[in-house]
């Protein structure tokens, strides 16, 4: 397989297994998306969608991610961008720069987890009217 230079919409409920290249599978269900990885290496890409992880906007015929795409536990460790629909290419991280942003990117994870919600989540509001609770 070939390095991917533009990826194309996919609104599912869930990954199709196989995935095809080329395509950036969005399920809002799982609020994630998943992709083959652009180098062509034919590894899946999963990219959770959060505000403390990747944001996905469509403009109604392309997509973008936002942050980078860096695929530091898989062994091409591709780093790109997905702008517009285009793949856009970053330079190759050193093992201390993805050692670095890992750990934002956890610092980043806890911090949303202690940010409180202006809503009660549905665990909450179900204990508050259980009788048991």
């Amino acid at each position: 397989m070939s390095k991917i230079s533009h990826v194309i919409p996919e609104f599912v409920d869930s990954f199709p297994m196989p995935m095809s290249p080329g395509v950036l599978y969005v399920s809002t269900m799982f609020n994630s998306c998943g992709h083959l990885c652009c180098c062509g290496c034919g590894n899946e890409v999963i990219t959770p969608l959060s505000p403390a992880q990747w944001t996905l906007t469509y403009n109604g015929r392309d997509v973008s991610l936002a942050k980078s795409i860096g695929n530091w536990t898989l062994p091409c460790k591709s780093h790109y961008w997905i702008r517009n629909g285009r793949v856009d290419w970053s330079r190759q991280f050193t093992e201390s720069e993805i050692r670095l942003n890992q750990k934002n990117d956890q610092a980043d994870l806890q911090a949303l987890d202690r940010t409180p919600t202006s809503q009660p989540s549905f665990w909450e509001r179900l204990r508050r009217i259980l009788p048991w609770s």
